[in-house]
C-alpha cells in the first residue's frame, strides 16, 4: 500500500481534500471526506474477496481514495477525479495500465451500465457506504427512496 499512501500524502491530494472539507463544513448530508473514501475501499474490498475477483487491493484502495477528490472543481467530479488520478498516479509509481484502470473506474463511478467489474464494484461500494437508515438529514435528502440504503449490508 506504499503507492496508495503516496497518493494520500501528495500535496495536491491533500489540497483537494482540504477544499472538500471546507466546502462541506456545514453540510448535513453525506460527506465526501477521507472516512467516506476508506468506507468505500473497505466495502469494495469485501465485495472483491466475496466474489473471488482478481483485483489488486492497492489499486482498488487508490480508486476509492481518489473517486470523490475532484469535487468542487467546477466540472463533474467523476471527470475531475479521473484527471487528478491521471496526474498523481504516475508520480506515485503506478504504471500506465494501472492508471488507466483506476481513471476509468473513477470516470464511471457515477454510472453502473456498460462498466468494467472494477468500476461496478467502486460504484456499488460508494452507494452502500451511505447509512441512510441512520441519517439525521434523511427527511431533507434528495436521493430517491429506492436508492437509499435502508438496511445494514455489504
Amino acid at each position: 500500500m506504499q503507492r496508495c499512501n503516496k497518493i494520500y500524502n501528495h500535496p495536491i491530494y491533500q489540497k483537494h481534500m482540504a477544499h472538500i472539507d471546507e466546502a462541506e463544513r456545514d453540510r448535513k448530508f453525506c460527506l465526501h471526506n477521507l472516512e467516506h473514501s476508506l468506507d468505500v475501499a473497505r466495502i469494495g474490498w469485501i465485495m472483491i474477496l466475496e466474489k473471488g475477483l482478481d483485483i489488486d487491493k492497492e489499486l482498488f484502495y487508490t480508486a476509492a481514495l481518489l473517486h470523490d477528490a475532484g469535487r468542487y472543481t467546477g466540472i463533474p467530479h467523476n471527470e475531475s477525479g479521473a484527471m487528478l488520478a491521471g496526474k498523481l498516479m504516475p508520480q506515485c509509481g503506478f504504471s500506465d495500465e494501472e492508471t488507466e484502470l483506476v481513471t476509468n473506474a473513477i470516470r464511471e463511478h457515477r454510472i453502473n451500465e456498460n462498466s468494467s467489474e472494477f468500476s461496478k464494484i467502486l460504484y456499488t461500494a460508494d452507494k452502500k457506504s451511505r447509512m441512510c437508515f441512520n441519517c439525521a438529514a434523511a427527511d431533507e435528502c434528495y436521493w430517491e427512496m429506492e436508492k437509499r440504503n435502508s438496511d445494514i449490508e455489504v
